[in-house]
């Protein structure tokens, strides 16, 4: 079986059922982006060492029914670069916050660690989330999975690439202008911008705040509802 090539849900559901642990899932995702991302460029931070610690932990507490009601419990997400991560760098894709690791996680990552998910890294992005094509990341451009030559639309761009490429799951990425919807649909995966509100922003960096959003990508519209049911809902 191919780990990389489940939905999300799926992954979750052999999880649960003990088919898949979840450090296996974890490691199907690192032994994908080491074989593809030297090219693809999807990523900025691959964060090996906290997500296989990560995977013990929640395995463990799958095992003693912590996470009977949430359905990706377990499964490898990778996040987009300007969304905070306490310990795990956040650069926006710029040299200015290279060594950004912030003290405290966004709402979202809040939640998505409260429903059992494990981070895998950041993802490559428009510096600052200014563009449309992922080409101005310090960090070099992203590509798009189905034909190098091309860009995966910005600026989440690393965020659908990966999902297209089989080097995540799912993700989350952020919509100012189309910048999820875009990507999403150069990469032919699923992606959408949520109703303003809907999702907090707290501990996204702003590009502009009255009009960004976070919301998910993923390989179905299953996959981002079931993201959706856990990062929405008020934050005080």
């Amino acid at each position: 079986m191919d780990i990389m090539t489940l939905t999300a849900l799926e992954l979750g559901a052999k999880i649960k059922s003990g088919e898949i642990k979840v450090l296996d899932a974890v490691r199907a995702a690192f032994d994908k982006i080491k074989k593809t991302d030297g090219a693809l460029n999807a990523y900025i931070t691959v964060s090996e060492e906290y997500a296989e610690k990560r995977a013990l932990l929640v395995q463990e507490q799958i095992d003693t029914g912590r996470y009977a009601d949430s359905p990706l419990a377990g499964v490898p997400v990778a996040i987009k670069d300007n969304i905070c991560t306490e310990g795990i760098k956040t650069t926006c894709a710029s040299k200015i916050l290279g060594d950004f690791n912030p003290p405290y996680n966004a709402t979202v990552v809040e939640r998505i660690n409260n429903a059992g998910a494990v981070i895998i890294g950041k993802l490559n992005m428009d510096e600052f989330a200014m563009g449309s094509t992922t080409e101005t990341s310090f960090y070099g451009a992203a590509k798009n999975p189905w034909d190098m030559s091309r860009v995966p639309g910005g600026s989440s761009g690393g965020a659908a690439a990966a999902v297209a490429a089989r080097e995540a799951i799912y993700t989350l990425g952020s919509d100012t202008g189309g910048s999820i919807r875009q990507p999403a649909s150069y990469c032919g995966v699923t992606g959408f911008k949520p109703t303003y509100g809907t999702v907090s922003r707290y501990g996204l960096i702003a590009y502009a705040s009255s009009l960004d959003q976070i919301g998910p990508v993923a390989k179905d519209a299953a996959d981002c509802a079931a993201c959706m049911d856990i990062i929405s809902g008020r934050d005080p």
